[in-house]
């Protein structure tokens, strides 16, 4: 809804705020009179209807309100092109990678602030400087609402990427808010991934990044018990997992294989096809998914991955030699939960009881979701 207004009005604050309206006013409609037929037809045309009412009192508007109401607002089949569009609009090169991360969040992804700025790890006034300054860029530059030709595609990819990369990662286990996992803001990612791919089938990181989704997707079911609570994988049973969504993203990893350009993507695809191949926990082969996590740091070095490693080497090579690769990333991780949370359970292994509870407890302060922060809390209790 917010890609197909902002491609008739050309004004991201105005879309916005008519889909709030539109999507106020289902509320007060259909719990009384029943969910139409076709409830996006239905949003779409109470947006449209507000922002001829709105338009109609502003005269510096008048040669929008002549092409909203000369323009037929399309229905679901159109959504692809206009989100495509509107990607391509915020990931615009004269905008700053942040600006560009996110804005699309908010306007595509239609996430909130305080998400976006845990996505970033940053404070929520900084990501709506960001999104205000971007929205003005926009208008004063006028960037075109469109899908750049291809020539000029290339140098927004890996900003488009970044986007849905975050946005899945958001919408599989959500930093904020009541809700563990997201499951339709996932689903939604990995929805626009694949019309990336099928705009660049010969891009393999477009490849790569809808095979990491699908496997990801794959183990959703299992993921959570019925009360809710958090399953890790070792523990999760595996006649759950969705073997044909395995099987077509590893075929979409063989295709990018055959491409020869590998990439951040495909090597964290690959770090979920040996979890997915193994048939049981005790069969993941920890020495090749230490390798993948070598070559993904030659490409991409950050702390994260440092500790992703280190957690796969606590299998390959003992608590130990684990520990020692996280305790020299304190500084650069302190503020991220999953690192103590990671310290908890290599100092447990050592017997080191004490510390272990007191890096659990730093890692509850430090995660706001609800089923992680109930299985911290029961390690502590």
């Amino acid at each position: 809804m917010t890609a197909a207004l902002v491609r008739i009005l050309g004004d991201f604050d105005l879309a916005e705020e008519l889909v709030q309206e539109a999507l106020l006013e289902a509320i007060q409609h259909w719990p009384k009179e029943g969910i139409p037929e076709k409830p996006g037809a239905w949003l779409l045309t109470t947006a449209r209807r507000k922002a001829v009412d709105q338009l109609r009192r502003q005269a510096r508007f008048r040669n929008k309100l002549a092409q909203l109401e000369g323009e037929l607002m399309r229905d679901d089949t159109a959504e692809g092109d206009d989100r495509l569009r509107l990607i391509f609009t915020c990931c615009h090169p004269a905008l700053s990678r942040e600006a560009q991360v996110a804005l699309t969040l908010r306007a595509v992804a239609g996430l909130t602030t305080i998400e976006i700025a845990r996505a970033f790890i940053t404070s929520e006034a900084t990501i709506a400087q960001r999104i205000v300054r971007a929205k003005r860029k926009i208008v004063d530059a006028n960037i075109p609402y469109r899908v750049p030709a291809e020539r000029d595609m290339a140098e927004r990819l890996n900003e488009v990427l970044a986007v849905l990369y975050l946005m899945f990662n958001e919408g599989y286990l959500a930093t904020a808010g009541e809700q563990a996992s997201r499951r339709d803001v996932a689903e939604d990612a990995a929805w626009l991934a694949g019309l990336m791919v099928r705009l660049m089938p010969d891009e393999p990181e477009a490849l790569g990044l809808l095979a990491l989704m699908r496997l990801h997707l794959a183990r959703a079911r299992a993921r959570f018990d019925d009360a809710g609570n958090l399953i890790l994988l070792q523990d999760q049973d595996r006649d759950r997992w969705d073997r044909e969504r395995i099987t077509s993203a590893i075929v979409l990893l063989q295709r990018a294989a055959t491409m020869h350009r590998s990439g951040p993507y495909q090597l964290q695809a690959a770090i979920a096809a040996c979890h997915s191949e193994a048939r049981i926990w005790a069969e993941t082969d920890w020495r090749q998914i230490v390798a993948l996590y070598d070559a993904l740091l030659e490409q991409m070095p950050s702390p994260v991955v440092e500790l992703n490693r280190a957690i796969a080497r606590r299998y390959r090579d003992g608590a130990g030699a684990a520990l020692a690769d996280v305790e020299r990333l304190t500084e650069a991780l302190d503020t991220y939960y999953l690192f103590h949370a990671t310290r908890a359970e290599l100092l447990r292994d050592l017997g080191r009881e004490l510390e272990a509870r007191a890096a659990l407890r730093r890692a509850l302060e430090l995660t706001a979701n609800p089923a992680e922060r109930a299985l911290l809390q029961k390690r502590l209790s």
